[in-house]
């Protein structure tokens, strides 16, 4: 069947989008102000990546440097974070990038997006529930109770078997999954709630973390700040730097969380550039500041274990902090879970409005004002990959298509700013084009020291997306 060339490159008109966006009746409510949406953020950030891939960066590619690699992760964050402020204050949509996209670059750019999103949505959900399952075992183990190896591994992880177990399911994965699910189906007030007690509980753990071990430096674990290059690229040296901001760059997925929930917003022009810049700096401070405690306290060699922040505190000799530091992991990796499966769902929400998905995912409760169909579904599908696959094949499929995704929002606002310069901006990205450039160059550099690996994984899913896009998308998009 052939299609008129126009079609797969239509645009929404901007001020549709905002006038649909603008009606309340039957849509999401509008729940949050900027300091829930800025603990939204925060709780999306500190994650898996705090408690995790500090150490693991450390130990394998920066050494104490890793300082230096959450400072680039977090400028090429800056950049971006800029972007998806003015776009997010432009257009307060629940769809995020995905809307940016369409109004700016056209339907099937906005359907690879959408699609691509869902690697970092869902599957990064998937990715820090398994973390999430790993302290809740080791807290389980330190109060005596042992649950099966069966129960608690991925049936793929290591070719079926777990020191001679076979892994069948991860139901602590699964569970905490199912658990934040009904909580989001209830209601975006209910869930932000709980977002923002956590939240508290889990800066403070990071606080101790960071005040008690500063007493406990060695100022001889710094010493060479950037270790000597092995003569392989990325490890050590100032490649090992880069390769490292590469790793950690997973800690910063999150912020673009908070665009998720413009619709939701009280005033979305105000509320959503506040929380997204805000999160982003407090987290960034937070990261550069823990990273240079743990390397400081114990040497980077020893980091790469599965819960470095809590062997930083047994060194500190103060053996209940290891305690907190457990339960704060657990806490903040709760709270990422949330912010990923809240923000999936709003955007198979806006594709679903478009008509690129069916309508199950636009369907908004009655009474909850939330998409709980949508919501559910996502809720058991991520709970499968999370029970099923373990944490080394998930985290590898997020960086990159949110990489993607990054990019396109710098070059969706240096679009807007050539095609219509005079519109009305509440919020105003500094420094174009010079700014969304360095976001794009940043975003590409990154993406080309992932693994190749990583980008045939990229080729197959985005493959997959497009196939359900010509035998769906394309035969029921809404256009003008």
């Amino acid at each position: 069947m052939t299609r008129s060339r126009s079609v797969y490159f239509s645009r929404k008109s901007i001020h549709l989008v905002i006038a649909e966006n603008d009606a309340e009746e039957n849509g999401l409510k509008r729940a949050l102000g900027w300091a829930s949406l800025m603990a939204m953020g925060i709780g999306g950030i500190i994650g898996a990546g705090i408690f995790v891939l500090t150490g693991q960066a450390a130990a394998d590619y920066a050494g104490p440097g890793v300082t230096i690699s959450f400072l680039l992760s977090g400028l090429a964050c800056t950049f971006v974070a800029l972007c998806y402020a003015e776009l997010a204050a432009l257009i307060p949509a629940a769809g995020s990038t995905y809307t940016y996209t369409y109004v700016t670059l056209g339907e099937i750019f906005a359907w690879i997006i959408g699609w691509n999103l869902v690697l970092e949505y869902a599957a990064g959900a998937a990715t820090v529930a398994v973390g999430w399952a790993g302290y809740f075992n080791r807290v389980m183990q330190g109060l005596g109770i042992h649950l099966p190896e069966a129960l608690t591994s991925a049936y793929f992880a290591n070719a079926h078997s777990i020191g001679g177990t076979h892994g069948v399911f991860n139901v602590p994965a699964a569970a905490i999954i199912l658990l934040l699910t009904a909580l989001l189906m209830r209601g975006t007030s209910e869930s932000s709630f709980f977002n923002n007690i956590i939240v508290v509980i889990k800066v403070m753990v990071v606080l101790v973390v960071i005040f008690v071990g500063a007493a406990h430096v060695d100022a001889a674990n710094w010493t060479p700040l950037i270790p000597e290059n092995t003569d392989h690229f990325g490890h050590f040296g100032w490649s090992g730097v880069v390769r490292g901001a590469s790793v950690v760059f997973f800690a910063y997925i999150g912020f673009d969380g908070v665009s998720t929930a413009a619709q939701e917003a009280h005033t979305p022009q105000r509320d959503v550039p506040i929380g997204i810049l805000g999160s982003l700096v407090i987290c960034t401070i937070l990261y550069v500041a823990v990273a240079a405690v743990a390397t400081g306290v114990v040497s980077y060699k020893e980091l790469g274990v599965p819960d470095p922040m809590a062997l930083v505190m047994d060194r500190t000799g103060v053996a209940w902090l290891s305690w907190v530091v457990k339960l704060g992991a657990i806490a903040g990796l709760t709270t990422a879970i949330l912010l990923l499966l809240f923000g999936q769902t709003r955007i198979f929400y806006a594709m679903a409005q478009d008509g690129l998905l069916p309508k199950v995912f636009a369907a908004v409760h009655p009474v909850w004002r939330t998409p709980a169909v949508s919501q559910a579904l996502v809720g058991v599908f991520v709970a499968l990959a999370a029970g099923l696959f373990p944490i080394n094949i998930l985290d590898e499929m997020v960086s990159i298509g949110t990489l993607a995704a990054f990019a396109l929002v710098c070059g969706a606002v240096l679009h807007l700013r050539r095609s219509q310069p005079d519109m009305h901006r509440p919020f105003r990205a500094p420094g174009i084009p010079a700014m969304p450039l360095l976001g794009i160059a940043s975003c590409l550099a990154l993406m080309v020291a992932l693994p190749l690996e990583t980008w045939l994984r990229l080729i197959v899913w985005t493959a997959i997306g497009m196939a359900i896009y010509f035998f769906y998308g394309v035969k029921h998009a809404k256009r003008a």
